[in-house]
Protein backbone atom coordinates (compact mmCIF):
# COMPACT_ATOMS: atom_id res chain seq x y z
CA UNK A 1 0.00 0.00 0.00
CA UNK A 2 2.90 2.43 0.91
CA UNK A 3 4.89 1.36 -2.04
CA UNK A 4 1.18 2.62 -4.37
CA UNK A 5 1.10 5.43 -2.80
CA UNK A 6 5.08 6.66 -3.44
CA UNK A 7 4.39 5.29 -7.10
CA UNK A 8 1.33 7.10 -7.71
CA UNK A 9 3.52 10.51 -5.92
CA UNK A 10 5.70 10.17 -8.28
CA UNK A 11 3.39 9.62 -11.34
CA UNK A 12 1.52 12.76 -9.99
CA UNK A 13 5.17 14.99 -9.85
CA UNK A 14 5.68 13.58 -13.56
CA UNK A 15 1.86 14.62 -14.84
CA UNK A 16 2.28 18.03 -12.86
CA UNK A 17 5.85 18.66 -14.87
CA UNK A 18 4.76 17.03 -18.34
CA UNK A 19 1.55 19.58 -17.71
CA UNK A 20 3.88 22.86 -16.91
CA UNK A 21 5.70 22.44 -20.32
CA UNK A 22 2.58 22.09 -21.75
CA UNK A 23 0.85 24.70 -20.17
CA UNK A 24 3.92 27.21 -20.59
CA UNK A 25 3.89 26.37 -24.51
CA UNK A 26 0.19 26.74 -25.18
CA UNK A 27 0.20 29.98 -23.74
CA UNK A 28 2.64 31.24 -25.93
CA UNK A 29 1.37 29.35 -28.74
CA UNK A 30 -2.22 31.45 -28.73
CA UNK A 31 -2.87 34.46 -30.59
CA UNK A 32 -1.42 38.12 -29.31
CA UNK A 33 1.45 38.68 -27.05
CA UNK A 34 1.83 40.24 -23.56
CA UNK A 35 3.66 43.28 -24.21
CA UNK A 36 0.52 44.28 -26.90
CA UNK A 37 -1.47 43.97 -23.78
CA UNK A 38 0.30 46.23 -22.12
CA UNK A 39 0.97 48.64 -24.37
CA UNK A 40 -2.77 49.02 -24.77
CA UNK A 41 -3.19 49.93 -28.54
CA UNK A 42 -1.36 52.58 -27.87
CA UNK A 43 1.96 53.27 -30.50
CA UNK A 44 5.17 53.25 -29.47
CA UNK A 45 8.81 53.26 -30.13
CA UNK A 46 10.52 50.42 -30.94
CA UNK A 47 12.92 51.57 -27.68
CA UNK A 48 9.96 51.11 -25.38
CA UNK A 49 8.76 47.86 -26.68
CA UNK A 50 12.18 46.64 -26.38
CA UNK A 51 12.59 47.75 -22.50
CA UNK A 52 9.05 46.35 -22.01
CA UNK A 53 10.43 42.85 -23.65
CA UNK A 54 13.67 42.95 -21.69
CA UNK A 55 11.78 43.76 -18.48
CA UNK A 56 9.42 40.64 -18.44
CA UNK A 57 12.28 38.34 -20.50
CA UNK A 58 10.23 38.06 -23.64
CA UNK A 59 13.64 38.34 -25.52
CA UNK A 60 14.85 35.17 -24.00
CA UNK A 61 14.98 31.94 -25.53
CA UNK A 62 11.52 29.84 -24.82
CA UNK A 63 13.39 26.97 -22.71
CA UNK A 64 15.09 29.31 -21.37
CA UNK A 65 11.55 31.55 -19.96
CA UNK A 66 10.60 27.86 -18.59
CA UNK A 67 13.08 27.07 -16.87
CA UNK A 68 13.19 30.53 -15.03
CA UNK A 69 9.25 29.97 -14.59
CA UNK A 70 9.59 26.58 -13.16
CA UNK A 71 12.43 27.46 -11.27
CA UNK A 72 10.29 30.19 -9.20
CA UNK A 73 7.06 27.84 -9.28
CA UNK A 74 9.00 25.25 -7.47
CA UNK A 75 10.12 27.68 -4.63
CA UNK A 76 6.95 29.40 -4.03
CA UNK A 77 7.22 32.42 -6.83
CA UNK A 78 4.66 32.08 -9.31
CA UNK A 79 5.55 35.09 -10.88
CA UNK A 80 3.91 38.69 -11.60
CA UNK A 81 0.75 39.46 -13.05
CA UNK A 82 1.32 41.65 -16.28
CA UNK A 83 -2.13 43.58 -15.69
CA UNK A 84 -1.68 44.45 -11.59
CA UNK A 85 1.79 44.13 -10.86
CA UNK A 86 1.42 42.20 -8.24
CA UNK A 87 2.17 38.71 -6.74
CA UNK A 88 0.77 35.76 -8.44
CA UNK A 89 0.65 33.57 -5.38
CA UNK A 90 -0.49 36.76 -2.99
CA UNK A 91 -3.40 36.94 -5.71
CA UNK A 92 -4.27 33.43 -5.96
CA UNK A 93 -4.14 32.57 -1.86
CA UNK A 94 -7.34 35.83 -1.73
CA UNK A 95 -9.14 34.07 -4.25
CA UNK A 96 -8.81 30.09 -3.38
CA UNK A 97 -11.24 30.84 -0.30
CA UNK A 98 -13.85 31.55 -2.69
CA UNK A 99 -13.50 28.52 -5.23
CA UNK A 100 -12.87 26.72 -2.10
CA UNK A 101 -16.58 26.88 -0.29
CA UNK A 102 -17.97 26.86 -3.63
CA UNK A 103 -16.78 23.57 -5.07
CA UNK A 104 -16.88 22.10 -0.92
CA UNK A 105 -20.36 23.29 -1.45
CA UNK A 106 -21.40 21.95 -4.19
CA UNK A 107 -19.23 18.66 -3.49
CA UNK A 108 -21.68 18.07 -0.30
CA UNK A 109 -24.91 18.10 -2.69
CA UNK A 110 -23.43 15.90 -5.20
CA UNK A 111 -22.61 13.21 -2.63
CA UNK A 112 -25.88 13.99 -0.36
CA UNK A 113 -27.93 14.40 -3.15
CA UNK A 114 -26.13 12.30 -5.84
CA UNK A 115 -25.27 9.24 -3.99
CA UNK A 116 -28.08 9.51 -1.69
CA UNK A 117 -30.89 9.54 -4.22
CA UNK A 118 -29.51 6.76 -6.52
CA UNK A 119 -29.06 4.51 -3.73
CA UNK A 120 -32.34 4.46 -2.14
CA UNK A 121 -33.66 4.00 -6.09
CA UNK A 122 -31.97 1.32 -6.71
CA UNK A 123 -32.77 -0.56 -3.54
CA UNK A 124 -36.40 1.17 -3.27
CA UNK A 125 -37.48 1.17 -6.89
CA UNK A 126 -41.34 2.37 -7.71
CA UNK A 127 -42.51 6.24 -7.90
CA UNK A 128 -38.81 6.95 -6.16
CA UNK A 129 -36.98 5.48 -8.63
CA UNK A 130 -38.92 6.69 -11.24
CA UNK A 131 -38.29 10.46 -10.57
CA UNK A 132 -34.76 9.81 -10.04
CA UNK A 133 -34.44 8.59 -13.10
CA UNK A 134 -36.90 12.00 -14.80
CA UNK A 135 -34.39 14.14 -12.49
CA UNK A 136 -31.57 13.01 -13.37
CA UNK A 137 -32.31 13.52 -16.96
CA UNK A 138 -33.52 16.84 -16.86
CA UNK A 139 -30.72 17.76 -14.34
CA UNK A 140 -27.53 16.53 -17.15
CA UNK A 141 -29.20 18.06 -19.73
CA UNK A 142 -29.49 21.95 -18.56
CA UNK A 143 -26.27 23.77 -18.98
CA UNK A 144 -24.76 24.89 -15.77
CA UNK A 145 -24.60 28.88 -17.22
CA UNK A 146 -28.36 28.04 -18.01
CA UNK A 147 -29.07 26.41 -14.30
CA UNK A 148 -27.20 29.83 -12.86
CA UNK A 149 -29.49 31.97 -14.78
CA UNK A 150 -32.80 30.12 -14.17
CA UNK A 151 -31.55 29.75 -9.88
CA UNK A 152 -31.06 33.56 -10.12
CA UNK A 153 -34.26 34.70 -11.91
CA UNK A 154 -36.58 32.10 -9.64
CA UNK A 155 -34.98 31.89 -6.35
CA UNK A 156 -33.64 35.83 -6.32
CA UNK A 157 -35.31 38.18 -8.26
CA UNK A 158 -39.00 36.23 -7.87
CA UNK A 159 -38.89 34.83 -4.63
CA UNK A 160 -36.43 37.02 -2.83
CA UNK A 161 -34.78 33.54 -0.63
CA UNK A 162 -31.14 33.87 -1.37
CA UNK A 163 -28.80 37.03 -2.94
CA UNK A 164 -27.58 37.33 -6.18
CA UNK A 165 -23.85 38.45 -6.12
CA UNK A 166 -21.06 38.24 -3.74
CA UNK A 167 -19.39 35.45 -1.57
CA UNK A 168 -20.84 37.08 1.67
CA UNK A 169 -19.19 37.38 5.19
CA UNK A 170 -19.17 35.05 7.81
CA UNK A 171 -19.90 31.20 7.85
CA UNK A 172 -24.02 32.07 7.74
CA UNK A 173 -24.01 34.97 5.30
CA UNK A 174 -21.49 32.95 2.55
CA UNK A 175 -23.51 30.12 2.52
CA UNK A 176 -26.57 32.43 1.70
CA UNK A 177 -24.68 33.33 -0.98
CA UNK A 178 -23.25 30.59 -2.24
CA UNK A 179 -26.17 28.11 -1.96
CA UNK A 180 -27.40 29.19 -5.40
CA UNK A 181 -23.63 29.26 -7.08
CA UNK A 182 -22.99 25.82 -6.27
CA UNK A 183 -26.45 23.87 -6.66
CA UNK A 184 -25.73 25.12 -10.26
CA UNK A 185 -22.65 24.10 -10.00
CA UNK A 186 -23.36 20.59 -8.74
CA UNK A 187 -26.94 20.03 -10.70
CA UNK A 188 -25.14 18.08 -13.75
CA UNK A 189 -22.57 15.83 -11.69
CA UNK A 190 -25.32 14.90 -8.94
CA UNK A 191 -27.39 13.93 -12.13
CA UNK A 192 -24.99 11.76 -13.26
CA UNK A 193 -23.41 10.66 -10.17
CA UNK A 194 -27.34 9.35 -8.95
CA UNK A 195 -27.74 7.73 -12.69
CA UNK A 196 -24.95 5.54 -12.26
CA UNK A 197 -25.26 4.70 -8.29
CA UNK A 198 -29.01 3.64 -9.06
CA UNK A 199 -27.53 1.67 -11.77
CA UNK A 200 -24.73 0.24 -9.58
CA UNK A 201 -27.10 -0.74 -7.15
CA UNK A 202 -29.59 -2.73 -9.14
CA UNK A 203 -26.87 -4.81 -10.31
CA UNK A 204 -25.82 -5.67 -7.26
CA UNK A 205 -29.13 -6.31 -5.94
CA UNK A 206 -29.51 -8.72 -8.22
CA UNK A 207 -26.60 -10.32 -7.50
CA UNK A 208 -26.46 -14.03 -6.92
CA UNK A 209 -24.19 -13.86 -2.96
CA UNK A 210 -27.28 -10.88 -2.43
CA UNK A 211 -30.17 -14.03 -3.18
CA UNK A 212 -27.83 -16.34 -1.12
CA UNK A 213 -27.79 -14.20 1.70
CA UNK A 214 -31.45 -13.17 2.21
CA UNK A 215 -32.33 -16.97 1.39
CA UNK A 216 -29.91 -17.90 4.59
CA UNK A 217 -32.09 -15.18 6.48
CA UNK A 218 -30.03 -12.28 6.73
CA UNK A 219 -31.90 -9.49 7.55
CA UNK A 220 -32.55 -6.86 4.71
CA UNK A 221 -31.54 -3.71 6.08
CA UNK A 222 -27.88 -5.45 6.50
CA UNK A 223 -27.85 -7.22 3.14
CA UNK A 224 -28.97 -3.67 1.50
CA UNK A 225 -25.74 -2.37 4.06
CA UNK A 226 -23.16 -4.72 3.66
CA UNK A 227 -23.74 -6.70 0.35
CA UNK A 228 -25.58 -4.00 -1.81
CA UNK A 229 -24.67 -0.61 -1.23
CA UNK A 230 -20.39 -0.93 -0.22
CA UNK A 231 -19.69 -3.08 -3.47
CA UNK A 232 -21.69 -0.63 -5.59
CA UNK A 233 -19.73 2.55 -4.30
CA UNK A 234 -16.69 1.36 -5.90
CA UNK A 235 -17.47 2.30 -9.10
CA UNK A 236 -19.83 4.96 -7.82
CA UNK A 237 -16.52 6.67 -6.01
CA UNK A 238 -14.63 6.78 -9.16
CA UNK A 239 -17.51 8.83 -10.35
CA UNK A 240 -18.06 11.04 -8.01
CA UNK A 241 -14.21 12.21 -7.68
CA UNK A 242 -13.69 12.90 -10.95
CA UNK A 243 -16.76 15.11 -10.69
CA UNK A 244 -15.77 16.40 -7.83
CA UNK A 245 -12.12 17.42 -9.39
CA UNK A 246 -14.12 18.39 -12.43
CA UNK A 247 -15.74 21.23 -10.25
CA UNK A 248 -12.61 23.47 -9.95
CA UNK A 249 -12.42 23.89 -13.82
CA UNK A 250 -16.33 24.43 -14.06
CA UNK A 251 -16.64 27.20 -11.00
CA UNK A 252 -15.49 29.24 -13.59
CA UNK A 253 -18.52 29.55 -15.40
CA UNK A 254 -20.13 30.39 -12.06
CA UNK A 255 -17.97 32.58 -10.37
CA UNK A 256 -18.44 34.36 -14.21
CA UNK A 257 -22.29 34.17 -13.59
CA UNK A 258 -22.38 34.96 -9.74
CA UNK A 259 -19.85 37.82 -10.12
CA UNK A 260 -17.29 35.57 -7.29
CA UNK A 261 -14.36 36.53 -6.84
CA UNK A 262 -12.48 33.06 -7.38
CA UNK A 263 -9.67 32.03 -9.12
CA UNK A 264 -12.07 30.79 -11.71
CA UNK A 265 -13.68 34.35 -12.68
CA UNK A 266 -10.06 35.26 -12.35
CA UNK A 267 -8.68 32.65 -14.83
CA UNK A 268 -11.57 34.10 -17.53
CA UNK A 269 -10.48 37.43 -16.92
CA UNK A 270 -6.68 36.58 -17.29
CA UNK A 271 -7.42 34.57 -20.23
CA UNK A 272 -8.96 37.65 -21.85
CA UNK A 273 -6.13 40.07 -20.72
CA UNK A 274 -3.31 37.41 -21.95
CA UNK A 275 -1.69 37.58 -18.23
CA UNK A 276 1.05 34.73 -18.84
CA UNK A 277 1.64 34.11 -15.17
CA UNK A 278 -1.73 34.31 -13.63
CA UNK A 279 -2.91 32.16 -16.55
CA UNK A 280 -0.33 29.23 -16.03
CA UNK A 281 -0.28 29.01 -12.64
CA UNK A 282 -4.11 28.48 -12.03
CA UNK A 283 -3.89 25.75 -15.22
CA UNK A 284 -1.21 24.07 -12.76
CA UNK A 285 -3.71 24.51 -10.21
CA UNK A 286 -6.28 22.46 -11.83
CA UNK A 287 -3.94 19.26 -12.89
CA UNK A 288 -2.69 19.34 -9.13
CA UNK A 289 -6.35 19.10 -8.56
CA UNK A 290 -6.91 16.07 -10.73
CA UNK A 291 -4.04 14.06 -9.47
CA UNK A 292 -4.45 14.13 -5.90
CA UNK A 293 -8.29 13.83 -6.30
CA UNK A 294 -7.36 10.73 -8.41
CA UNK A 295 -5.01 9.38 -6.11
CA UNK A 296 -7.33 9.80 -2.99
CA UNK A 297 -9.70 7.68 -4.86
CA UNK A 298 -7.38 5.03 -5.53
CA UNK A 299 -6.79 4.53 -1.72
CA UNK A 300 -10.42 4.98 -0.64
CA UNK A 301 -10.72 1.82 -2.98
CA UNK A 302 -8.74 -0.17 -0.32
CA UNK A 303 -11.26 1.43 2.55
CA UNK A 304 -14.36 0.28 0.81
CA UNK A 305 -12.99 -2.73 -0.55
CA UNK A 306 -9.76 -4.72 1.28
CA UNK A 307 -9.71 -7.00 -1.53
CA UNK A 308 -8.36 -4.63 -3.91
CA UNK A 309 -4.82 -4.78 -4.67
CA UNK A 310 -2.31 -2.32 -6.12
CA UNK A 311 0.03 -3.37 -8.73
CA UNK A 312 -0.30 -7.10 -7.43
CA UNK A 313 0.30 -5.85 -3.79
CA UNK A 314 -2.30 -6.39 -1.19
CA UNK A 315 -4.08 -3.62 0.23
Amino acid sequence: MLRFVIRRLGALAATLLISSFLIFAAMYAAPGTPESFLVQGRTVSPEVLASIRAQYGLDDPFLLRYWNWLSGVLTGDLGESLTTRQDVASLLLSRIPTTLWLTLYAAVIIVVFGVLAGAIAGLRGGAFDTAVLLGSSVGFAIPTFFAAVLLMSMFSVTLGWFPVFGAGAGFADRMAHLTLPAVALALPAAAVVARITRTAVVEERGAEHVSVALARGVPWRVVARRHIVRNAMLPVTTIVGVNIAALVAGAAVVEHAFTLDGIGAMLINSVQQKDFAVVQAIALVLVAVFGVVNLVIDVLYAVIDPRVQFGGESA
